[in-house]
């Protein structure tokens, strides 16, 4: 009998675990652990944390106050709201009347809290969300049963390309009041920007559709953004929003992946103030509010000079890593529908591969003997509530490939993944 099955409790339902939660276990088994030279983690969403060239200096210490021994406020401390609120208007808003203020921010332990948040505050309505997309999305459309999610699929052949009338169309003909997204999509990397980013603002605004927009790859951009006066470009939706109090548009980012500081714990959500009022009642009981610690600590990095030198050299280092990565894996015969143009993953096609290979699992299971971690395409065919069969996924010939780790580490999993392919062919 499985050991799962035999002390089973009939209270607690078995919870699947997500796409890199799955990898990064079953790697566990064969004896993976986090900082182990001998393994190459292609899988797991988190950028290289050390010194990066022209990059700020690493903050390793964190003085703690006394007064910071103490609960956070559920919004987070004021002077984080308030640094938040200042770096977009700073970075998006210039010259634009609605400004945003420390009561259009809710501060959150992680993406995924904040992310929740917003999940449980969205009534009886249809939520769209787009295929692929990131895997944790799926058991958070799932357990909260208020509204309905509903899949839209992007069509590889057109490079997950989605014009505005495409998206005007399923507003109106699925009666969408809600629409999550990742931009730069996590795994495909594609981004929506400029007109089209405005276009979709426009559209939320005049059929009263809230946009959830996911924005924690928004630095790591691969193509030519509108004029940002010759700085490092970023992207986001917060640009486009008229009022900010008005339109229907939540931001979501943090200190994760744009400051390179996962395990801090520091994320964000950017809206109108009711809708961030409701967000904050959510986490009341749903976390309780973050680290005052970390918020505090946090602070200083959202000052102007240090985001777009940070920005700047992520930019710049990232930038080597994705050419690099994506000349190597075609060499293998492993392709991309859309070379990413934003994120830091590339969404391999394995159709051409010999079997099993071609397939995203059979790849993943290939790859871990040799002590390298990939995430099968199958996990980001986002599917709540189980309603479609798993052995038909249409990206079951795909695998997401992170060129987050160091360099060197990308190397050596393209060597392994070759040798693999040799012995196959």
């Amino acid at each position: 009998m499985n050991p799962s099955e035999e002390h089973s409790i009939a209270a607690i339902r078995a919870v699947p675990r997500t796409g890199v939660i799955y990898v990064t276990t079953e790697a566990s088994r064969r004896g993976f652990s986090s900082g182990d030279p001998q393994w190459c983690n292609l899988g797991q969403g988190q950028p290289e944390a050390g010194e990066l060239e022209g990059a700020p200096a690493r903050i390793t210490e964190v003085r703690i106050d006394p007064g910071d021994q103490e609960y956070a406020p559920v919004a987070g401390i004021t002077e984080l709201r308030e640094a938040v609120a200042a770096m977009y208007n700073r970075l998006f808003r210039r010259g634009l009347a609605s400004q945003y203020t420390a009561e259009n921010v809710a501060i959150s332990s992680g993406g995924r809290a904040a992310l929740t948040r917003a999940a449980a505050s969205i009534g009886q309505v249809n939520l769209g969300h787009f295929l692929p997309d990131y895997t944790a999305y799926e058991e958070l459309l799932d357990i909260f049963r208020a509204f309905t999610a509903i899949p839209i699929l992007l069509d590889r052949d057109k490079g997950y390309s989605f014009s505005v009338d495409d998206l005007r169309r399923e507003i109106r003909g699925r009666g969408l009041a809600a629409l999550l997204m990742s931009n730069p999509c996590n795994p495909s990397g594609k981004l929506v920007q400029d007109e089209q980013l405005e276009a979709w603002v426009g559209l939320a605004r005049q059929l009263d559709c809230m946009l959830l927009v996911d924005e924690f790859y928004s630095h790591y951009v691969w193509t030519d953004v509108g004029d940002q006066g010759g700085q490092a470009p970023i992207v986001s939706a917060a640009r486009y929003v008229s009022d900010v109090d008005r339109d229907p548009v939540l931001i979501f980012d943090g200190l994760t992946k744009n400051w390179r500081y996962p395990g801090w714990r520091v994320a964000w959500t950017v809206g109108p103030k009711h809708a961030i009022e409701s967000l904050c009642s959510a986490g009341s009981f749903l976390d309780g509010g973050g680290s005052r610690m970390m918020q505090r600590a946090a602070v200083p990095l959202l000052e102007h000079e240090h985001v777009m030198a940070e920005t700047a050299a992520i930019q710049r280092v990232f930038r080597a890593k994705r050419d690099r990565l994506v000349e190597r894996l075609a060499k293998m015969g492993i392709t991309t529908d859309r070379d990413p143009e934003g994120s830091f993953y590339v969404w391999g096609r394995l159709a051409d591969l010999p079997p099993p290979l071609n397939d995203g699992m059979g790849l993943f299971h290939a790859a871990l003997k040799e002590k390298v971690i990939t995430v099968p395409g199958m996990f980001f065919d986002v599917n709540p509530g189980k309603r479609r069969n798993a052995d038909h996924s249409r990206f079951r010939q795909y695998a997401r490939f992170s060129f987050g780790p160091v360099s060197a580490q990308l190397e050596l999993a393209c060597d392994r993944l070759e040798s693999i392919l040799s012995a196959h062919r």
